[in-house]
């Protein structure tokens, strides 16, 4: 998993993460779903039914449909919006500590309990295609910043305007 993954499952939270990626396992049935087997719950799929106990004890499970697919066809499964302010000024309340995450990465990455080393962030430059002198650190910092919220933002993230542009 990458820098930006790690940030994006930080403001997202884990398990978010993991529901938008394999569906919601309370309702599965061998980490299937309704919605990427079209079979409706209703319909002899639980583990107490001794047919379908057989089955599983067999090994063989039901086809499932690739997550892009499953996004695509069922609305359920795409990534909610998520207001990365709030999440970020929560982190940073949670944390006890007065961060500027709205101008500096290394705060961003500090509220979400990230290393915000320099070689990090220069792991995250890579990332984000930064073709600039990583040796300056302050323009590197900088444009890690702005293109790590419009990143954030194309991924389902709601980013105040101001800090966009």
């Amino acid at each position: 998993m990458g820098i930006f993954d790690k940030i994006k499952s930080a403001i997202w939270g884990e398990d978010e993460a993991a529901a938008v990626a394999t569906g919601t396992p309370e309702d599965s049935y061998l980490g299937t779903t309704a919605s990427t087997t079209g079979i409706a719950p209703d319909v002899a799929t639980q583990a107490d039914n001794p047919v379908m106990a057989d089955v599983a004890a067999a090994g063989v499970q039901p086809v499932s449909k690739p997550a892009p697919i499953e996004m695509a066809q069922n609305p359920a499964t795409r990534p909610t919006e998520v207001d990365v302010a709030e999440q970020l000024d929560r982190a940073m309340r949670d944390r006890g500590e007065k961060l500027d995450w709205r101008h500096s990465i290394v705060d961003l990455m500090k509220a979400l309990g990230m290393d915000a080393s320099l070689q990090e962030r220069k792991e995250l430059a890579k990332e984000l295609n930064y073709q600039g002198d990583m040796g300056d650190s302050a323009k590197m910092n900088m444009y890690l910043h702005k293109t790590l919220l419009q990143r954030l933002s194309e991924n389902g993230g709601k980013v105040p305007a101001d800090l966009l542009d």
